[in-house]
């Protein structure tokens, strides 16, 4: 099977303890005086030998490889048929991103993604996102290929545009959402990344915060001056993935090339962000291990911890003593009903919910109110899938429906609700579906308070799912400084007292 240019770049990063990506850019003031000699007689294989030079002296320490097309280009067809060469080359150590930069729409864009692609053999590529989805769509629908879209640059004059004003943010953050919203659309392709400059890393941080997935490509190390410490610690996932650094100048335009290489790789290692250990090499020094949290936020899923985070943030969940619905005293209270308030908590929850989802067989998603309305709104517009809601009480009215929205006897629904604590709603809400003609297999919910629900669903034979438990929230948000030892004991003591009276255990 051959792996992804992200599945290949996270091997690296996990052999080198780096992130580093080598940009081969040939400039004359950079190569060798032999290379120089050459390019009057024989371009091609001046260009050729840069390469061979630059990938002797780092092979061993990149995690990918950055050619940029127009240094090659500039030299004709003599420049494109090194790269032909120097492509297959490049990959036998490592993936390859051609920085290329191309937008153009319909056969033109096509015709960009064969040669990227096909006559190259490139593994991901840059691209510029102002023309629209359709200019992307070629480059998308590769599989296993990958594509960088361009958000915020590193250049000085990358302000005038890229920071105007829309619709109350920046441009770039429209594109970063627009990237991630075109991306999910092609299932089969290798992923997508952003370009964000890592001469602003207040923007690099931000951008992190809206796509906590993604891989961010970083330029501007090295000749622009950006500081390295910086971007490792706003430009990292959780899980010390996430993002490239290219160098290209510093280290190509060095004395010593692999002692430059070193020398950046070196400072990753050593980074307090880092957060994986090279596997060749025991010298390195190690941040602390992952949070140690369960299930979902035990994976290096960043999209889980910054949701977690935000919950708790923004007062979903408060501490204290609360009466619940079922007359039982409890220390802590969830209110996901604040969701609708904060739209960049909201998006994160529907991601969160579609993950899940994705992994199980439905026609139709069925929201329960009152609170999951909005929330099955949301996962119904991340994905594309059709929503269907039970009514509290028939209409007594018009066409008197018990179930709102377009279905047919048969189809599958997937059941969403916010909250589940002991169950027993959900059991109401099987019984309103199930008389309209539907079939429910599955009941999916943000958080489960471990109240008894899961049992009581299963013992109506129905599979239950939660993207948190309450036990992994409570301990994450006590990893996090969030709350202290106490506090968290006080909630695990009741969650056990709760789970042994629970009839169902």
């Amino acid at each position: 099977m051959t792996l992804t240019f992200f599945a290949r770049v996270a091997e690296r990063v996990a052999e080198t303890g780096g992130c580093l990506v080598v940009g081969l850019d040939p400039r004359r003031k950079e190569m060798t005086a032999d290379e120089v000699a050459l390019l009057s007689v024989d371009p091609r294989g001046a260009l050729v030998a840069h390469a061979r030079r630059l990938i002797a002296a780092t092979h061993d320490l990149v995690v990918a490889w950055k050619p940029n097309s127009a240094f090659y280009e500039a030299f004709g067809s003599a420049g494109w048929a090194a790269l032909e060469a120097i492509v297959p080359m490049l990959r036998e150590a490592a993936p390859v991103l051609l920085d290329a930069k191309r937008g153009d729409i319909g056969s033109t864009a096509e015709a960009y993604a064969s040669a990227i692609f096909d006559r190259l053999g490139a593994d991901a590529v840059t691209l510029h996102p102002l023309l629209g989805e359709d200019a992307l769509a070629p480059f998308f629908a590769r599989s296993g290929k990958a594509v960088f879209v361009l958000a915020r640059t590193s250049n000085p004059g990358a302000a005038e545009l890229q920071e105007l004003a829309c619709e109350g943010e920046a441009l770039w953050s429209h594109i970063v959402r627009a990237a991630d919203r075109w991306s999910s659309k092609y299932p089969g392709q290798g992923g997508f990344g952003l370009v964000v400059g890592a001469t602003a890393p207040e923007v690099l941080r931000a951008v992190r915060q809206l796509a906590p997935d993604a891989w961010i490509l970083a330029p501007g190390v090295g000749a622009q001056g950006a500081d390295l410490e910086a971007v490792l610690a706003a430009g990292r996932r959780v899980d010390g993935l996430g993002l490239l650094v290219p160098v290209s100048r510093a280290i190509s335009g060095a004395t010593d090339p692999r002692a430059a290489a070193l020398a950046i790789v070196a400072a990753m290692r050593s980074s307090a962000s880092v957060s994986v250990e090279p596997a060749h090499s025991s010298s390195v020094l190690t941040a602390p291990p992952l949070l140690p949290v369960a299930a979902e936020l035990a994976r290096p899923n960043s999209t889980h911890h910054a949701l977690a985070d935000l919950l708790f943030d923004r007062e979903c969940v408060r501490f204290g003593t609360f009466t619940l619905k079922s007359g039982v005293t409890s220390p802590i209270y969830i209110d996901l009903r604040r969701l609708v308030t904060y739209p960049e908590l909201m998006r994160l929850a529907a991601k969160a919910y579609v993950a899940v989802a994705r992994r199980l067989t439905f026609d139709r998603l069925a929201a329960l109110p009152y609170a999951a309305l909005p929330i099955g709104t949301a996962v119904s517009l991340a994905a594309d899938w059709p929503l269907i809601y039970p009514r509290r009480e028939a209409k007594e009215y018009g066409t008197q429906v018990a179930i709102e929205g377009i279905f047919e006897k048969g189809d599958v629904a997937l059941v969403l609700d916010d909250v589940a604590t002991r169950g027993d709603s959900k059991l109401e809400a099987f019984e309103r579906l199930e008389g309209a003609g539907l079939v429910v297999n599955d009941v999916l919910v943000l958080i489960d308070r471990e109240g008894g629900a899961r049992e009581l669903v299963v013992a109506a034979g129905k599979r239950f799912h939660a993207v948190f438990t309450l036990t992994e929230l409570v301990a994450h948000w006590q990893a996090s400084g969030r709350i202290d030892a106490a506090r968290a004991s006080e909630v695990q003591a009741f969650l056990a007292a709760t789970h042994a009276a629970s009839p169902t255990t």
